[in-house]
């Protein structure tokens, strides 16, 4: 007992490590085109002010948004069908092949109008790979954590997904470091594309040796087993849309989980780096900065409140961030924009991270309590990703429409309204660590291994003395 349970205990933190570099790699790619959008916009559009070129650079990535939904069901079914392991390694490879498009795309100088056909083409590509991505690592974390300490294991899925972030802008301060403006606008920006291209190619590599989920194992057992087989006969196919229709209220709270986390997420960091260029007027350089260390301590945050989760429960980090969100998101913005001081607007960006960590440390392990072995994949990421591409992909162009009109401080409401609508999910919600289906499940496959063993050590004397009267 005392060497088997370090053993386990090691292949666990193995198992999340090697899915957590692939998550890392994918969201690097993803966030590459917006830490750099301000350096290729002029390349992919035709010339007009700066701002009206970032509208056309957000608007793409609102498009690839528009992808994620499809991703989210494409590959949750493809892993629910066929595995957890094979449809990461699927979404890495899409992705790989999205950035390295981009990278090797001539400008708008050059081919004209095709030029950003093909930068929306890749977008959909990396859209498609990110909502595959989210749905599957969300339900393998989950899967493969310990009993007890899923929140905390769980939490990686978000300290690589923002670490993705943190890699593409340290990759900006590096190349601003070496390379001016000019060489920035011309090629610069391709390095991080090559880079997230390469990374992908050797995390798809990388999957291939990942252990399977042994709920998914289970799962597919399970229905080798003839009285299973025959009991779930009228059943729909696992990972089928028909299956997961049979759990609308799961659905719908994961909409509503949702809805308030996303739009804050991305406006406090994707968004965040152009409202402190184009709003605050804050240096390039600096506004790198100031991201690069904020995002930092954002993703010691995660583990730290995962195992929080562990003890006192999802529900209460949830409601910390709705109540927190729909109060200070108007004061936060407000404040920010009208600082041009970099230490004032860290420490405002920072506030905001803490408040939003309730939401991001535990959105994973919260929606795959929700569903069974059998949908987990496709119910936590297709609602999902629908969620994302309408409110979260739009997050940023409607910022800046709002701005082009001069009405910006409109969207700081938005964004308050919208967490305040997730806070009504929060508030009449259950608690997802106690009755978790991901637990319950756990418990169903010992149960019937146990029963399956004491069959087979009974032997054939066992089954005469059941059939005797």
């Amino acid at each position: 007992m005392t060497t088997t349970q370090p053993v386990g205990e090691r292949r666990v933190v193995a198992n999340v490590l090697r899915g957590s570099i692939g998550n890392l790699v994918e969201w690097y790619d993803w966030y590459v085109y917006t830490a750099f959008s301000v350096y290729f916009a002029k390349s992919f559009f035709p010339k007009g002010d700066s701002t009206a070129q970032l509208l056309s650079t957000a608007a793409i990535f609102a498009v690839g948004f528009l992808m994620r939904p499809l991703g989210g069901w494409l590959l949750g079914r493809y892993a629910d069908k066929f595995g957890r392991r094979s449809a990461l390694t699927l979404s890495v490879t899409v992705m790989a092949a999205g950035s390295l498009l981009i990278a090797l795309t001539p400008g708008y100088q050059t081919i004209g109008i095709v030029a950003p056909a093909l930068l929306l083409l890749a977008r959909l590509l990396q859209g498609l790979s990110v909502g595959g991505e989210y749905a599957t690592s969300a339900t393998y974390l989950s899967e493969v954590a310990s009993t007890g300490k899923r929140g905390f294991y769980s939490s990686f899925q978000y300290v690589t997904l923002v670490a993705g972030q943190l890699v593409a802008l340290g990759v900006q301060i590096i190349l601003q470091q070496f390379l001016n403006n000019a060489q920035m606008n011309n090629w610069g920006w391709r390095i991080p594309f090559v880079i997230g291209a390469a990374g992908a190619l050797i995390v798809m590599w990388l999957r291939r040796s990942m252990d399977e989920s042994e709920h998914f194992e289970a799962e597919v057992e399970a229905e080798r087993d003839p009285a299973a087989s025959s009991a779930g006969a009228n059943q729909p196919a696992r990972g089928s849309l028909r299956m997961l229709l049979q759990y609308p209220r799961e659905c719908l709270l994961v909409i509503g989980l949702t809805l308030g986390g996303t739009v804050a997420f991305y406006t406090y960091t994707t968004y965040m780096q152009k409202f402190m260029i184009n709003t605050s007027g804050i240096a390039k350089p600096t506004v790198s900065w100031i991201n690069f260390i904020a995002l930092l301590v954002f993703v010691v945050l995660q583990p730290l409140a995962g195992a929080l989760s562990d003890r006192v429960g999802r529900r209460k980090l949830l409601i910390f961030f709705g109540v927190a969100g729909t109060l200070l998101t108007v004061p936060i913005m407000t404040v920010i924009a009208h600082t041009k001081n970099p230490i004032a607007a860290w420490a405002l960006m920072m506030g905001a991270l803490v408040i939003i960590t309730g939401y991001t440390s535990i959105n994973a392990i919260v929606k795959a309590e929700l569903f069974p072995t059998k949908i987990r994949a496709l119910g936590v990421g297709l609602p999902y990703a629908l969620t994302v591409a309408i409110f979260g992909g739009t997050a940023e162009t409607i910022a800046l429409s709002l701005k082009q009109a001069n009405h910006e401080s409109l969207y700081f409401w938005y964004v308050a309204g919208c967490i305040g609508i997730s806070l009504l999910t929060y508030w009449f919600m259950r608690e997802t660590s106690s009755g978790s289906a991901i637990d319950a499940d756990a418990a169903a496959t010992d149960d019937v291994s146990l029963t399956k063993a004491d069959t087979s050590a009974a032997g054939p004397d066992h089954d005469l003395a059941a059939a005797r009267p």
